[in-house]
């Protein structure tokens, strides 16, 4: 039986539906739906052309009034990919996948087309912080549909933003210019599962935001989630126990419970002068 949108729907959301029954499983809705973040990578070597038109359709993407702030980290030496692993050591396949990139926020380039041309900079900082990092967020979506629509596997890399200082520094990154996330690039030599999401009943809203529905929602996704994606080790467990039936939400919560990149704030604040 050919496989439809369907499936991919109940594969990702753990729950039967008839949506997009009579579609067969194909194209950019199908990708989306199929995605998985890979960790494990062919010897297969990414074309340089390839690679350089990836490039061209991330920097295709819509960009906050046309400014353009964001840059591209195309990471090529070894000898820094092996560094990045170890200033990350929970995630050993930085050294390893064929290709690394750093998307990072440029509030700096803006700010040299103003001296250039006798302007003032004027923004406000927080602003003139976040629009950068939205940027640098659609500039790295936009390569991930691309790669994986050439049959190539990604796995973004947030914690670029913990050891900030040694990395920032590592890529002669100036002031105003902050790293959003690194993403892995390579092809895949295995399939991994499909990590089941929150409904979309959760995640948007009609008209106004509605959450009145809160415990009963994140209750029935930890009881799915937990079939298909059981957590296998518990956080955290001398401070809150151990916890019969212990799921997303208690691994979630707990993962927030303390401070996480707190050397990153201090970075931008000193980057941007805030």
């Amino acid at each position: 039986m050919t496989e439809t949108l369907a499936d991919l729907y109940e594969a990702r959301f753990g729950e039967a539906t008839e949506l997009g029954r009579d579609r067969p499983a194909e194209g950019e809705i199908a990708r989306q739906l199929a995605h998985r973040s890979h960790r494990r990578w062919s010897d297969k070597s990414v074309d340089p052309d390839l690679l350089q038109l990836l490039f061209a359709a991330a920097l295709s993407i819509p960009t906050k009034s046309d400014l353009m702030q964001y840059a591209i980290l195309h990471v090529t030496e070894q000898a820094k990919k092996d560094r990045l692993a170890e200033l990350i050591p929970s995630m050993t396949w930085i050294a390893d996948a064929p290709e690394f990139l750093v998307f990072c926020g440029d509030g700096r380039r803006i700010r040299k087309v103003c001296e250039y041309r006798g302007t003032h900079f004027a923004h406000e900082e927080l602003d003139s912080f976040f629009n950068p990092t939205v940027d640098a967020a659609l500039a790295m979506s936009a390569f991930i549909r691309a790669a994986e629509a050439e049959g190539l596997v990604t796995c973004p890399i947030s914690a670029v933003r913990e050891p900030v200082e040694e990395i920032s520094a590592m890529l002669e990154l100036p002031e105003r210019v902050f790293p959003v996330a690194g993403l892995c690039i390579g092809y895949p030599d295995w399939e991994p599962w499909v990590s089941l999401r929150l409904p979309p009943r959760v995640m948007v809203h009609k008209d106004r935001y509605d959450d009145s529905n809160f415990e009963t929602e994140i209750d029935g996704y930890d009881e799915r989630r937990a079939k298909r994606n059981p957590i296998r080790r518990q956080r955290e467990v001398e401070k809150y126990g151990e916890r019969e039936g212990y799921g997303w939400s208690d691994d979630k919560s707990r993962q927030v419970s303390h401070l996480e990149r707190g050397g990153f704030v201090n970075y931008v604040n000193k980057s941007f002068g805030i």
